[in-house]
């Protein structure tokens, strides 16, 4: 499992924050601190509690609430839901469900996040 480390602007209904973002492949969910999530958003209780592993095999936590936040990165905007973990060492961890969604890359040996460009445009489709 490696992580890259990224300045990114969290931006939510009640504020916004700029923080460093840990782009984790080895987290399956995005994931933020509580405090940082009640600042920025109206936060959701989830409908049944979710348990995650942690690198720490015998430790686990729990989320029982998440939150829907944009951010933006290197320019461009994102949008996806964090789940808040109670006691995360990090502001906020982007995961592996958000960089699959946004079609990111992590090149660990340059240390960069790779954005293409073409998935951050709207597209809206015509039904007939």
């Amino acid at each position: 499992m490696a992580v890259i480390e990224r300045k990114i602007r969290l931006v939510g209904s009640k504020g916004e924050k700029e923080v460093i973002g840990l782009f984790d492949s080895g987290a399956t969910y995005s994931c933020i601190k509580p405090e940082l999530a009640y600042q920025l958003e109206m936060v959701t209780t989830l409908p049944e509690p979710m348990e995650f592993g942690t690198v720490e095999e015998e430790r686990k936590v729990i989320a029982k609430e998440a939150v829907r936040l944009n951010f933006y990165l290197d320019g461009y905007r994102f949008s996806d839901e964090f789940m808040l973990i109670p006691n995360l060492l990090e502001e906020t961890i982007i995961g592996a469900a958000t960089l699959q969604k946004w079609g990111m890359k992590l090149d660990f040996e340059h240390d960069e996040v790779i954005i293409d460009p073409k998935v951050t445009k709207l597209r809206l489709m015509k039904f007939f």
